[in-house]
């Protein structure tokens, strides 16, 4: 069945301005615009993003419902996509978030906008590590575009949690996917908006 309302999801000190935010979000206004579109500001706490994006989404109709998202953001597609048994595109999906952001802690300038920041806290770790150990309710359908290029995440870690899914193994590119657009007909076809 065609999504009828689409969550994006960003990455670590990422904005709904990203090109790949901002792109999805031009092509469904442009060329679906019948299609809902939800791709919010995160917080930097895991456990508040959540239920953001729980409460957010609750009365979407889990038939024609999808969430896409990219690094931090893929790993909470692929949390949220368990948990209501939707189908989900993830783009270079962290698999450790705990681990890898704990190197982070503390205050970090947004990319998209340096005058902006986060604060990313020691208790943020611990409910990333909440959610990793969440068992998964289901299995639901996943594309994940996994870039062998990719130079902050191991692609063998995101195709060994993501290989029971659709993987596109992408040779070369890039962490923030930069050929991005040249990976729209899949996307498109698996979110069955074409």
């Amino acid at each position: 069945m065609a999504t009828t309302h689409l969550l994006y999801l960003h990455g670590f000190r990422s904005s709904p301005q990203s090109v790949k935010a901002q792109t999805m979000a031009k092509l469904v206004r442009t060329r679906h615009p019948e299609v809902t579109w939800w791709c919010p500001q995160l917080s930097a706490s895991p456990a508040q993003a959540m239920t953001l994006l729980l409460e957010g989404t609750a009365a979407w109709p889990r038939g024609q419902m999808a969430v896409m998202g990219s690094s931090l953001g893929g790993f909470y597609a692929a949390w949220l996509s368990a948990q209501r048994g939707v189908p989900a595109v993830l783009v270079n999906p962290a698999v450790y978030p705990s681990r890898d952001l704990a190197r982070y802690i503390g205050e970090h300038p947004v990319w998209q906008d340096p005058s902006q920041s986060i604060f990313f806290e020691p208790a943020h770790v611990q409910e990333l590590k909440v959610l990793e150990s969440h068992p998964s309710p289901t299995r639901p359908a996943t594309l994940a575009l996994i870039a062998k290029g990719d130079e902050v995440l191991d692609w063998r870690e995101m195709l060994a949690r993501h290989q029971a899914g659709h993987v596109r193994l992408i040779e070369g590119s890039d962490h923030a996917l930069s050929d991005f657009d040249d990976y729209l007909p899949q996307i498109l076809e698996f979110l069955q908006l074409l």
